[in-house]
């Protein structure tokens, strides 16, 4: 690591920050309605977006700084397995194009914002619909914290904030600074500000990527060289665990853990509130199918950012925290300009989907726990008012993760969190599909997934830490080891059809289904969309 402050990628960073900041403020008055005052058009931009927007919107939304820092990262440290990330993002696309248009045709017929909405009104049951709400909630939370950790990793390499002697504020200063502007603008201009920022930061991911992919390897000698380096690096004896650090092809011991971490995470990730909002926010069901055929580019990015991890072993990268790898990569090898123009991507790709999980989250505490609970008469201005202020307090909720506690308790609940908002699939996904499932058995699957998934992350212990040290562990009654999520999620199933046969059979009440068969295939110039949207939204000015 360079000596003190990196003048010039500083100021490059400080350039593109300061650009993203004045679109986001600007955002306001990109497309506003005449009346912004409630959610259709702060928490979902109007549901307007067309293709290049939601394309841009969702992926900003779903590779994120986490992922541009994380991914590399695990490679870094633990070689092949890290790759589970790109055929987790292969396999989720087909599977979307299945249910995402679906979700979309009756969110945009009844008004709803968010799947909680979708969950209360499809099986009637406000008790499932908080289930969902609060388990996107809590998985959300640590999300947007890795956000705000990946910017500190940026500025930790340039040099920002002195070293671990200086006082508290001066070090967290910068990062304090970032979090307040992106909290000022998101309040703001709601889903518009990221909407309009995520054109610039996938410009710039894909600038650094290209560029990377080409620049790094010749200063390292060529891939054979990258690889040649990696595996023996790899291939040494880790001395906290006795086994060696990682492996640069992934063995058969670990092909359960690659393959079921891979589908559970496909499962998981248009389960998150946020991939709802950004996909809710299109102005047609076809913008969403489109999208689930183009989206896939970003599956290629993702994999040539891997490589980057390899690329970091090659070139002797020491670096205590593993974040902090790829950021030192880049400033070992560009030169400082293009160094700051990476860092930017980084930060900036911290910043949208920051922006859109805070939303996604004020969202659903506005919906499904303000309105359907404390205050049901709320009209839209009000929803659209405490939704604003909600989406403040996730953030400072956020940041409070990342300045009081260890970085790789962010890190342990994101991946709890994971294995949470996998178990609302059946719910959500499951409804999309039939009404067979019976409201109080997805009570029941969800509490058991949830209980079993919690229960199990914690025993897992690493050579760091004693508890939350992963997310794999033993499937019972296979002996295999794989990834909770994906047990508690078939556990969670079970539960469910088990129970909802013991309820059909006595006659347990119901809820009231108020949506129809054709909902799921209305697109937005269909007669009645409007028509039949809920008093809180079709009276309000703009919506949709």
């Amino acid at each position: 690591m360079k000596d003190g402050v990196n003048g010039v990628a500083l100021g490059v960073f400080i350039f593109f920050f300061l650009a993203v900041t004045v679109m986001g403020f600007l955002a306001a008055r990109w497309r506003a309605a005449e009346n912004a005052n409630n959610l259709d058009e702060w928490g979902l931009g109007g549901r307007s977006f067309g293709t290049w927007i939601t394309w841009f919107l969702l992926g900003g939304d779903l590779y994120t700084a986490y992922t541009f820092v994380a991914v590399p990262a695990a490679i870094y440290a633990t070689g092949a397995a890290g790759f589970f990330a790109v055929p987790y993002t292969i396999l989720v696309y087909p599977l979307i194009f299945t249910f995402l248009p679906r979700l979309w045709s009756v969110s945009h017929k009844h008004g709803y914002v968010t799947t909680s909405d979708f969950v209360r009104g499809r099986f009637g049951s406000k008790g499932l619909s908080l289930a969902v709400a609060i388990t996107g909630i809590l998985a959300t939370m640590p999300y947007i914290a890795l956000q705000l950790v990946g910017i500190q990793a940026v500025l930790d390499v340039m040099g920002v904030g002195g070293g671990e002697d200086t006082n508290w504020f001066i070090k967290d200063l910068p990062l304090l600074i970032a979090f307040a502007v992106l909290a000022a603008y998101t309040y703001s201009s709601g889903l518009r500000a990221p909407a309009l920022i995520a054109f610039v930061k996938d410009t710039l991911i894909y600038i650094v990527i290209a560029v990377a992919i080409i620049y790094i390897p010749i200063k390292l000698g060529g891939f054979d060289d990258i690889f040649a380096k990696a595996g023996h690096a790899l291939s040494q004896v880790n001395p906290a665990t006795g086994k060696p650090k990682g492996e640069l092809a992934s063995g058969e011991k670990n092909q359960w853990a690659y393959a079921t971490l891979a589908l559970g995470s496909a499962l998981a990730l248009f389960m998150y509130p946020h991939s709802i909002t950004a996909t809710l926010s299109s102005r047609s069901r076809e913008v969403i199918r489109r999208n689930t055929t183009i989206l896939p580019l970003y599956s290629l990015m993702l994999g040539l950012l891997a490589l980057l991890g390899f690329m970091a072993i090659a070139a002797g990268v020491k670096v205590d925290n593993g974040q902090l790898a790829i950021p030192q990569l880049f400033e070992d090898m560009f030169p400082d300009w293009f160094a700051g123009v990476a860092f930017a991507a980084i930060g900036i790709g911290a910043l949208v989907p920051a922006a859109i999980m805070s939303i996604a989250a004020a969202n659903l505490f506005t919906r499904n726990i303000y309105k359907d609970f404390l205050r049901p008469d709320a009209t839209p201005e009000q929803e659209t008012k405490v939704s604003k202020l909600v989406s403040l307090l996730v953030k400072v909720g956020a940041l409070i993760f990342v300045l009081g506690m260890d970085k790789t308790v962010a890190i342990n609940f994101q991946l709890l969190g994971g294995i949470w908002i996998l178990q609302t699939f059946p719910a959500m996904v499951g409804g999309l599909f039939t009404r067979w499932f019976h409201r109080w058995a997805l009570i029941g699957g969800w509490a058991v997934g949830m209980i079993y998934g919690t229960v199990a992350a914690y025993g897992v212990a690493s050579p760091t830490q004693k508890h939350f040290g992963g997310s794999s562990k033993e499937i019972p009654g296979i002996g295999e080891i794989g990834y909770i999520g994906l047990t508690a999620f078939v556990l969670n199933i079970v539960v469910t059809v088990v129970l909802t046969l013991v309820l059909r059979a006595v006659k347990a009440p119901d809820g009231v289904d108020e949506t129809s068969p054709a909902d799921y295939t209305a697109d937005a110039g269909d007669p009645g969309v409007q028509a039949d949207l809920p008093p809180a939204t079709a009276g309000a000015p703009g919506g949709h």
